[in-house]
C-alpha cells in the first residue's frame, strides 16, 4: 500500500512493547489519527527527537484495512519546541495546548483553521511569554468550535455590556449583566473584552513584544478554559496547573 503524507502536529506517544510507541497526531490533511511506530525507541533514522509532544512533522504512514491504527513510517522534523528554551510554565503551556487539541478534536477530521492556529500559536510560546500567546488560542479555539457566545451582551437578556460590568459562571453560556448575574459568579474586565476584539482582528504575531504579565486577561483566558471544559464535560489537567503558576 502506498504511503500516505502530511503535515502533522505530535500531541502525544505513548509506550507500547519493548521498543514501540503509541503516537497521538494532527494530521493536516487526515485531522486526528493514532498509529503505531515500530522500533521508534531504537530508530534515530525514521524518528529522532520527531515524536516528541508538539513537534511539528512531516509524516508518513500507512493504513491498512480493518485496523484502526496507522502504520507510522517516519517522519522529518519542521520545528521542534525544543529548539529553544523549555522551562517550567512553557511545558505546562505546551502541555495545554496538546490536551485541548486531543480532547476537543474528533478523529478523522480534518480542520485546517485549527491547524493553522495552533502552528501560529507555538511559533509565538517562548519560555518567559506564554500568557498572550495562550489567551489568542483559547479565543480562536473556542471560536472555531463553536462554542463563543456575544460578549457584548448578556445571554439572559441581551442587554448591551459594552462600557458596562459583565459576569460569568461555570455553568452559564455566556456573559450575564449585573441584573442577572448568578451566585458566585467571576466578573470579567472591559480590558478581556477589548483584547477579544482586537485579537479576532489581527493575526498572534501583532501582539508579540508587548508586556503581558500572568494577570492581563486571566478573566478571559478562565472564561474559555470553562467553555471548553464544559463542552468536554471534564476538568483540564493542565488548566489547573497553569492556574497555580505565578
Amino acid at each position: 500500500m502506498a504511503l500516505k503524507q502530511s503535515e502533522a502536529i505530535v500531541l502525544r506517544s505513548y509506550p507500547l512493547r519493548e521498543a514501540d510507541l503509541l503516537v497521538t497526531l494532527f494530521t493536516r490533511t487526515e485531522g486526528k489519527l493514532r498509529g503505531v511506530a515500530k522500533a521508534a525507541k531504537r530508530s534515530k533514522k525514521r524518528f529522532g527527537g520527531a515524536l516528541e509532544p508538539l513537534t511539528y512533522v512531516r509524516l508518513y504512514w500507512e493504513e491498512r484495512e480493518g485496523q484502526e491504527l496507522a502504520r507510522l513510517d517516519s517522519c522529518e522534523v519542521l520545528d521542534s519546541p525544543l529548539a529553544t528554551e523549555v522551562d517550567y510554565p512553557r511545558a505546562v503551556a505546551l502541555g495545554y495546548i496538546a490536551e485541548v487539541l486531543d480532547d476537543v478534536l474528533p478523529d478523522r477530521e480534518a480542520n485546517d483553521a485549527m491547524f493553522r492556529l495552533a502552528l501560529s500559536v507555538l511559533g509565538q510560546l517562548r519560555a518567559g511569554a506564554i500568557w498572550m500567546p495562550l489567551t489568542y488560542f483559547d479565543l480562536w479555539s473556542v471560536r472555531l468550535m463553536g462554542l463563543l457566545p456575544e460578549l457584548c451582551e448578556c445571554i439572559l437578556c441581551g442587554t448591551a455590556l459594552n462600557g458596562h460590568r459583565a459576569w460569568f459562571h461555570p455553568l452559564a453560556d455566556g456573559l450575564m449583566c449585573a441584573a442577572h448575574k448568578r451566585l458566585a459568579s467571576s466578573e470579567m474586565s472591559a480590558e478581556a473584552r477589548v483584547i477579544a476584539a482586537a485579537m479576532f482582528r489581527r493575526p498572534v504575531e501583532s501582539f508579540a513584544g508587548a508586556p503581558w504579565p500572568r494577570q492581563r486577561a486571566a478573566d478571559l483566558r478562565r472564561f474559555l478554559a470553562q467553555r471548553i471544559e464544559r463542552h468536554l464535560e471534564k476538568k483540564l489537567v493542565t488548566a489547573g496547573m497553569l492556574e497555580k503558576i505565578e
